[in-house]
């Protein structure tokens, strides 16, 4: 039993705050950015600096209260929120620290893709994150880190340094190359099991402007354009990129109006090239068929992170289902032909990200991310502002994900799962679990963080 004396105590040594049902504020605290998920925890810590993380770590393994880590709410399953427990947020700890000279950046856990990119963009400078910016970078890096500037600088993963790290016994630690190696390499795609992230240590690369935008084609020539891109982005030079897409035109000035509404296949290009080389490069795959739009121009790359954020704001109903594809396959065409086709109205996409270049310089062992031997990180989601359509979008991203999952490598990319079962998280880590459940067992033996793509302690 949990008494106000002890909340009270623990209350008395944050900076930062503690919020119970009823407080003010406490409602817009627990929204996560899926509308889909509505829990109540108990408490939300929301913390201003590392002693508040360590407190909160405290007082919930001293009074056995389940925790969940909120860094920037994204998760598709809700997992950065729980029901009846505490809450570790992290939200208000957004610092960035840029070192031009060394090509590095410091970020706290707080920090969203468009922190980090406002950061290190002043100085012509990124890291490759992923492609929304409202994204926090500690769910995607620690689950691996796929996005535009996958193909030329490999995962987030392959770009993390070093972290630091409250353990589950309330010990502060940094895991890198040099400290704690079994940490380090956990971290790097096996996500929030093994402590509470305070920071991430990533190397830069000399990224400002890049030649980015949409091609849509017509539904029906959706079978052309995929076997044209499927060689196409196995033949590319790294700093070309462009991920498939199946989506609805919407309708905003960004889009001619003949367009609004229509299903369409695209493809969103982002290459760090020089422009006259980026359009040479892709005027081939642009070619094929009859584009319906090929709008591909120069844009600082802030923009392009940000490009579909406005049409994406938190509180819309999410339901996620994804695999890997170590081929976009002639028989697997059919299925994604059909729930394209089947898309329902509104935001609901598939995405194919590629995830070879750079990321396939590393094996699949290097880190807890097992995936590398594949081309793409598929991703079905069923989108909607309205609660009252989530039971068909659910229904049509699970139609979608089982005509597709034979065709796959088994296993997904776990920032893009909802909560699927034990089966499904060994599946997402493969070879690599039996390690990473001795390392749980090393760093958290009660399995004390376990709202997450869990692994179990060996």
């Amino acid at each position: 039993m949990v008494t106000d004396a002890t909340v009270g105590e623990f209350k008395s040594k944050l900076r930062g705050q503690l919020l119970s049902p009823g407080d003010e504020g406490y409602e817009i605290a627990r929204k996560v950015y899926n509308g889909m998920i509505d829990r109540r925890p108990r408490w939300i810590a929301r913390c201003f600096n590392v002693a508040d993380v360590i407190s909160s770590v405290h007082f919930a393994r001293d009074n056995d209260i389940l925790v969940a880590i909120r860094g920037g709410g994204h998760n598709a399953g809700g997992l950065g929120i729980c029901e009846g427990g505490l809450v570790i947020d992290l939200s208000l700890m957004r610092s960035v620290r840029v070192h031009p000279a060394a090509r590095t950046a410091r970020a706290e856990g707080g920090c969203t893709g468009a922190d980090l990119d406002h950061a290190t963009h002043a100085f012509g400078l990124a890291t490759p994150t992923g492609t929304v910016s409202t994204t926090g970078i500690a769910g995607l890096t620690l689950g691996g880190g796929i996005g535009h500037l996958s193909r030329p600088y490999g995962l987030t993963i392959d770009n993390l340094l070093a972290v630091d790290v409250v353990l589950a016994d309330g010990r502060f630690v940094t895991a890198s190359a040099e400290e704690n190696q079994d940490l380090y390499w956990a971290v790097r795609g096996g996500g929030g099991n093994f402590g509470v992230v305070t920071s991430f240590l990533y190397r830069l690369h000399p990224v400002k402007m890049v030649s980015a935008g949409p091609t849509f084609w017509p539904l029906d020539q959706a079978p052309e354009v995929m076997k044209a891109y499927r060689e196409f982005i196995t033949q590319a030079p790294e700093d070309i990129s462009g991920f498939f897409a199946f989506l609805t035109v919407p309708p905003v000035p960004l889009f001619p109006p003949d367009l609004h509404g229509k299903k369409v296949c695209t493809i969103i290009w982002c290459s760090t090239a020089a422009p006259e080389i980026a359009d040479k490069a892709t005027k081939p795959m642009r070619s094929v068929g009859k584009p319906a739009l090929d709008h591909v121009g120069p844009m600082p790359f802030p923009a392009v992170q940000s490009l579909f954020d406005p049409l994406l704001p938190p509180g819309l109903q999410w339901y996620w289902r994804a695999d890997f594809f170590k081929e976009i396959s002639d028989a697997s065409i059919a299925p994604h032909l059909e729930y394209a086709h089947k898309l329902p109205p509104g935001l609901s996409q598939m995405h194919m990200y590629p995830i070879n270049g750079a990321v396939h310089r590393v094996a699949n062992a290097d880190t807890a991310f097992s995936y590398r031997d594949c081309l793409l990180a598929g991703v079905i989601v069923g989108i909607d502002p309205d609660p009252k359509n989530k039971d068909m979008i659910t229904q049509w991203t699970k139609d979608y994900f089982d005509a597709l999952h034979p065709y796959s490598a088994g296993g997904a990319y776990v920032n893009f799962m909802m909560e699927e079962g034990q089966d499904r998280v060994k599946a997402s880590f493969r070879d690599n679990y039996d390690r990473l459940a001795t390392i749980k067992k090393k760093y958290d033996p009660t399995n004390f963080f376990r709202v997450n793509q869990n692994i179990r302690p060996a």
